[in-house]
């Protein structure tokens, strides 16, 4: 008795011609599954910190830092508040860990960079 399959005369089947048409079942897909960017209420928010961020680098590159660090301190407040009230799965990127070591790291960030505008003397 043997555990080997019997040897074959006949010639191997075919190969499956599946990239070309796997390829255009692919373009086909439906206008409602395409998805939109950013897919979240956290992802705009993520976009709103992203532009204050940018935007106070700008006002500290320009010569106004004091104003520049409290837009960037603002900036990272609002990703604070926006991730306590959000629910993880409408966090979108905001969520990186669990959702109150995100919003303490996130307040402390807002607050130590909200000190250092408001304490350093000078113009």
């Amino acid at each position: 008795m043997s555990v080997h399959p019997p040897l074959s005369t006949t010639p191997a089947t075919p190969e499956a011609p599946a990239p070309v048409a796997a390829a255009a079942e692919h373009e086909k897909a439906d206008p409602e599954d395409v998805r939109s960017f950013p897919s979240t209420i956290g992802g705009f928010v993520y976009l709103g910190v992203l532009t204050a961020a940018l935007a106070g680098l700008g006002l500290v590159g320009f010569g106004h830092w004091r104003v520049g660090i409290i837009v960037l301190a603002a900036g990272v407040g609002a990703a604070s508040l926006a991730r306590a009230v959000l629910r993880t799965k409408d966090a979108g990127m905001l969520a990186v860990r669990s959702r109150w070591f995100d919003v303490v790291l996130l307040a402390l960030a807002a607050g130590a960079l909200w000190i250092l505008a408001v304490s350093v003397p000078g113009d």
